[in-house]
């Protein structure tokens, strides 16, 4: 048997964590799961009044999106355009009306499609205890830790300096086969400080280093990208699913990195 509580802050939602606790944010992974008799929850606690945490608003190069602004509300936001293809890359209507920041950052492989831009956009997210948190950090320890974000931060890209990619089985909004998001600012037409993330491609979404760093001074045109391209193999150990196995998903990531790089069917 399932039991609820509701309460009225995030912090006394932190209190109530424990064993078998679940968080309930949109709940469109959590409910199916409870639906479908998943035995690890005993305890599902919610929020009464989440308005203050769904936000979305601007900080100078940076944007906040509190925890429980759905994808919905992302797609509202002219001050978040950069993330609309993304967020429309999240299921259909009616899913990306319940399913929130916080619970994407969260999301199990091989979802997570928002949690993916938001490491390749220097994510820093601020937790229910007012601290504030690296992505990679989080997601190193989310499955050992009990955690619950506030909000999320990420840099707020300037021209095409942002781009986005999700390739999967089922048209139009599948889970994925594997992600890709980066974020390439230039400098004098070179890249400067590039930052490539990848979705289903390991348990959590994981940045691309030896790519990032084959990019650094390049020009975005074949040529430029090549040594990146060649480098994607060293950064990734994708897992076997139901959807594609590791050995395939390896050998397409170049592949889709190179149409992503070069503004080929980018979405």
């Amino acid at each position: 048997m399932v039991t609820i509580t509701t309460v009225e802050t995030l912090q006394e939602a932190a209190a109530n964590g424990g064993q078998g606790t679940a968080f309930l944010g949109g709940g469109t992974l959590l409910m199916r799961g409870v639906n479908y008799g998943d035995q690890d929850v005993s305890h599902i606690v919610r929020l009464r009044q989440p308005q203050s945490l769904a936000g979305v608003s601007l900080e100078g190069e940076r944007v906040r999106l509190g925890a429980c602004a759905t994808m919905a509300t992302i797609l509202r936001s002219t001050d978040v355009a950069f993330l609309h293809a993304v967020a429309r890359a999240v299921g259909g209507p009616a899913i990306r009306n319940m399913a929130t920041v916080g619970g994407n950052v969260y999301a199990p492989h091989p979802y997570g499609d928002l949690a993916v831009a938001l490491l390749a956009l220097d994510a820093k997210l601020r937790m229910s205890d007012g601290s504030e948190m690296e992505m990679e950090r989080l997601l190193a320890t989310r499955d050992t830790e009990t955690r619950l974000i506030e909000s999320v931060s990420a840099v707020r890209p300037s021209g095409d300096d942002f781009r986005f990619l999700k390739v999967t089985r089922v048209k139009p909004r599948g889970a994925s086969v594997l992600s890709i998001a980066a974020w390439l600012p230039r400098r004098a037409g070179r890249i400067s400080g590039a930052r490539i993330a990848f979705g289903a491609m390991a348990p959590t979404p994981v940045r691309a280093p030896t790519v990032e760093a084959a990019l650094e001074g390049a020009s975005l045109d074949q040529n430029g990208i090549d040594r990146a391209l060649q480098s994607v193999a060293n950064d990734l150990n994708p897992p076997d699913d139901s959807l594609a196995s590791g050995w395939y998903r390896k050998e397409v990531a170049p592949v889709h990195l190179k149409r992503l790089l070069l503004g080929q069917g980018t979405r």
